[in-house]
């Protein structure tokens, strides 16, 4: 069984053509359902956040997960072909460690990316579109993250790009207090977003398109705006914030056009885009997207971090050795049986108590035989110390071994 992934990364690709190939919960569902129907595919994810769109197959053939990526999505896939970047076996399980512990992310170690792995599996998993190795390699990977969080430092710097576009603002203007700020949206981004812009001292309004008491969050101390009146607000505010996964732009050049003070910093946390480009370009207005937050570039992955990354890739592949195992162990089951068989039906008068004698002898025989190489006398007396333990009586808790 082979792992397979193809990748778009922000450092190679621009967000112009990245938008094309990112979904929301919804069409990452459509695609995973159309890619586990094409030949040899066994089991696939999608991860797409708003820095990357990457594929990962568990296949049983050489497969280009990018161009089937391209071929679901209903997209010319020579628009991409120098773009995508395809890795297999330990490579592609390695770099998707590396993704969970958000070394592979434009904000270096930022704290969203393990979130969004845990839903690409589980989105995949709704699907129908996962299979046991590749459930086993994100839970490894998600395990990494976890811990890579939990143990190391990666860096002093905000570790989200919501943290990072919020200390942009800070630069720009010299301090947020007092400053007027709209969020559209109210996803995990968008909360965040607005909750770091209220800590800092703005005054913060977020739009939601619906609001049920208890069960809309709406972060402490701001304010909530209704989705489809949210211009009359944007209207002489100081900070823009979109961060949402809608298909369509919130906000349109047009629709800043009809301002009479529109805000003069705007930030667009979102792929596909939803601050139409073109708003950039209004006189007094500087607009940024999540690739002007900062690059994870020449950055030193800490020993730490490479440790951990190695043990939970043993892991798996212990894991995996297993599984291969276990099949080869039923076809060797099989064999003796037919070997044992054959033995019986050569000395038809064996006893009960030949015929069992007879099949150990030859089971242990062929085992010892096909595994020279690797045994040992030690090996030997702990496999005999465990049969007696299970031969002379019911053992205690504490003298399990297995």
């Amino acid at each position: 069984m082979n792992i397979i992934m193809s990748g778009l990364e922000h450092s190679m690709v621009p967000i112009s053509l990245r938008e094309r190939l990112s979904f929301t919960k919804l069409q990452t569902g459509e695609m995973i359902r159309k890619i586990r129907s094409f030949p040899n595919i066994t089991g696939c994810v999608l991860l797409s956040t708003c820095n990357r769109t990457e594929l990962y197959l568990s296949c049983s053939g050489e497969e280009n997960p990018g161009e089937l990526l391209c071929q679901a999505a209903g997209t010319e896939y020579a628009l991409y072909q120098q773009a995508f970047v395809t890795l297999s076996g330990k490579q592609a399980v390695q770099h998707l460690m590396e993704v969970a512990a958000g070394l592979r992310s434009r904000i270096w170690g930022e704290d969203q990316i393990i979130s969004q792995v845990k839903g690409a599996i589980a989105i995949a998993r709704e699907a129908g579109g996962t299979d046991s190795v590749l459930e086993t390699l994100f839970r490894s990977a998600i395990s990494a993250g976890k811990e890579v969080r939990a143990k190391v430092r990666l860096t002093s710097v905000p570790t989200s790009a919501a943290s990072r576009a919020v200390e942009l603002l800070e630069q720009k203007l010299g301090t947020l207090e007092g400053k007027k700020a709209v969020v559209i949206g109210n996803g995990e981004m968008g909360r965040l977003s607005a909750s770091l812009l209220q800590r800092a001292g703005c005054n913060v309004s977020v739009t939601l398109r619906t609001y049920r008491h208890g069960e809309t969050i709406v972060p402490p101390g701001c304010g909530v705006v209704p989705y489809d009146e949210r211009l009359p607000y944007i209207d002489g505010c100081d900070i823009l914030i979109s961060a949402t996964t809608s298909p369509h732009y919130t906000v349109t050049k047009e629709q800043i056009s009809t301002l009479s003070s529109p805000p003069s910093l705007m930030v667009d946390l979102a792929i596909p885009r939803d601050i139409e480009p073109e708003v950039g370009e209004m006189p007094g207005i500087s607009l940024y997207n999540i690739d002007d937050l900062g690059s994870a570039e020449n950055r030193s992955v800490p020993q730490d971090v490479t440790e951990i990354l190695r043990a939970q890739m043993e892991n798996f592949y212990r894991w995996v050795n297993y599984k291969d195992c276990m099949t080869s162990v039923e076809s060797l089951k099989q064999a003796i049986v037919n070997r044992i068989l054959t033995a019986k039906e050569m000395e038809p008068g064996l006893t009960e108590a030949e015929i069992i004698e007879l099949s150990v002898n030859k089971t242990v025989d062929l085992l010892v035989t096909g595994l020279a190489e690797r045994i040992t006398s030690e090996n030997l007396a702990k496999c005999e110390s465990k049969i007696r333990l299970h031969t002379t009586g019911r053992p205690s808790a504490q003298q399990v071994v297995w």
